[in-house]
């Protein structure tokens, strides 16, 4: 039953805000398209859109998957994975992502490759495999897999509130109908869970989005690596990096937009269920 809210209570401010967030962001567009020099310098920008959109994208769906994994440890009935899974959160969690960043591309990756390389010792032996080089795991791929085991840790634990928000009596009533671990999970924890979860996973992909930005240290051409060579070149700070922070808003403004209108209808859905 839906608790009953008071009058007004469900009314909006009329997004005056967004309205003007417009209108910048409509000026700079102009500004842009009628100035040579901004023009230049967008599109020297933009070419790095797409690695970063892919980076995000990549790196947030591959954490997920981690961060609901570790979260379902976090939550079993064995001690053993409950420790697991509370170790992995809390040592990821306390490394910053920088230097997470230069440890999977510097030791973590070529630790692998000779790992690896050693494991497969027989396998070479035989002609079945080639070595493996640590040039052959790209920059790109480095900087993916740091953000997904940086961002895992912290998405585990919006996992693991939002199934813990879950009325037990209705999983003891699941449990009463015979259903089995997996359809209780699938029919009906996570789908009241996701409405807990969804806010927080939100706001963690929006800031991955900015934090894509810290593969540049690696030389991958996304926004702010494509932005720091043409300043480098060029010496025109001062246009280049608010081009770089105009097109960071344009997505992040976005993206925040589209999640509190996925938000309202899911409300709604539940409202109405």
């Amino acid at each position: 039953m839906t608790p009953a809210r008071r009058p007004g209570t469900e009314r909006e401010d009329f997004p005056y805000w967004l309205v003007a967030a417009i209108a910048i962001a409509v000026t700079v567009a102009v500004l842009i398209a009628a100035n040579d020099l901004w023009s230049q310098v967008f599109r020297t920008v933009a070419a790095g859109i797409w690695t970063t959109v892919y980076v995000t994208v990549v790196a947030f769906t591959l954490a997920s998957l981690i961060g609901l994994g570790v979260a379902l440890m976090a939550l079993s009935g064995s001690i053993v994975l409950r420790q697991v899974s509370r170790f992995y959160v809390e040592i990821i969690r306390g490394v910053p992502i920088m230097v997470l960043l230069f440890w999977i591309a510097f030791a973590g990756v070529p630790g692998f490759v000779s790992l690896w390389n050693w494991l497969s010792t027989p396998l070479r032996d035989a002609g079945v495999t080639d070595e493996l080089l640590v040039r052959e795991v790209s920059l790109l791929w480095r900087a993916v897999i740091a953000l997904t085991i940086g961002y895992s840790a912290f998405i585990s634990e919006v996992f693991r509130a939002g199934i813990q928000a879950v009325d037990r009596g209705q999983i003891e009533a699941a449990k009463a109908l015979g259903l089995s671990r997996y359809r209780r999970f699938r029919h009906i924890v996570l789908p009241q869970a996701i409405r807990t979860i969804l806010p927080p996973l939100g706001n963690d992909f929006i800031a991955m989005v900015k934090d894509s930005s810290l593969v540049s240290v690696l030389g991958v051409a996304d926004i702010t690596q494509m932005g720091k060579v043409y300043a480098a070149g060029t010496f025109r700070f001062f246009d280049t990096y608010s081009i770089v922070a105009y097109i960071y808003l344009l997505l992040t403004v976005s993206l925040s937009l589209g999640l509190r209108s996925l938000e309202k209808r899911m409300r709604k859905g539940f409202d109405h269920g």
